[in-house]
Order: C-alpha cells, then structure tokens, then sequence
C-alpha cells in the first residue's frame, strides 16, 4: 500500500467536495444530522476552507488514485483535524492509519492534536485511540441519535 498526501488547492475542492459527500451520506442517513453532517458541505464551502490561512487541506492518494482527504487547521495550542475521511471502498484497508502517521511526519513540532467524532461510531474511536489519541472533555448531544466526543493526542 502505498499511501501519500498531497498538498489540495482550489482546484481540487470538487473531488474533495464529492469524495467527502460519498464518505459522509451514510453517517448522515443514520444520524440525520443535516446542519453539522460534512456530506452538505458544498464545493464553495471546500473553497473557503482550503483558502482559509490556518489550514492545510491533503488529498490522500493510494497510488495515483485519490481516496479521501485531510484538513488540518493549525492552531495553539493544538492543531485540529477536520475532517479526516477515506472513501467507504477504500476503508479497513489501514489507510486512516497510514494518514495519521503521515500527518506527524509534515508537522514534526507539533505536540498537541484534537480532532471529533461521532460516539455511535464505535469503529471511528477505535481507530483513533489505536493511533495514541485519548477522550477529552464533555461529549455534545447532537440530537436524539448522535453524540460528538472529542480526542486529544499529546506527544511527548
């Protein structure tokens, strides 16, 4: 598997925009979390965010073949990631993993990451405690079917 990240400009906001809508709809489906969800991000929205000084948004590529994507929004004390989504043919293969460890390798002074999730989604906390991050704070309801938590990772 070979698993890169590549810098996304404006150009790229349309793939991303739709790889993030395959990505996100069946969470939303089963959420109906239709004012937070990222699949009802539109293209403008991507644009605004790549274009967005404090962030550094990545396709992730396996090959040549873009796969999913990475935004991390620089910040002190800690850089945030949001979102972070692989396409679902492409999921269980290791490469949110992968992108994890490619993350740390681009920003080797940062100390302190956070990122969200969706508490039902057992799946998504395991990934991201298997990769060192731990709960912090107070989870947010959502609505009746969903709960926000938050991870932080720390590294010494």
């Amino acid at each position: 598997m070979n698993i890169t990240l590549q810098l996304a400009d404006l150009e790229d906001a349309t793939e991303i925009q739709a790889m993030q809508v395959r990505a996100f709809a069946p969470l939303l489906a089963k959420y109906q979390d239709h004012d937070t969800s990222p699949a009802n991000e539109s293209v403008e929205g991507i644009e605004r965010r790549i274009r967005q000084p404090q962030t550094d948004y990545y396709r992730i590529l396996e090959g040549e073949e873009a796969v999913g994507a990475i935004r991390i929004v620089r910040g002190e004390p800690a850089h945030r990631i949001s979102p972070l989504f692989v396409l679902p043919e492409y999921q269980g293969r290791g490469i949110a993993q992968q992108t994890f460890k490619l993350i740390e390798q681009l920003y080797p002074e940062v100390r302190y990451w956070e990122l969200a999730t969706v508490r039902e989604e057992r799946g998504n906390c395991h990934l991201y405690e298997k990769v060192g991050y731990t709960l912090k704070g107070e989870p947010e309801v959502v609505n009746e079917r969903m709960t926000m938590v938050f991870y932080e990772k720390v590294i010494e």
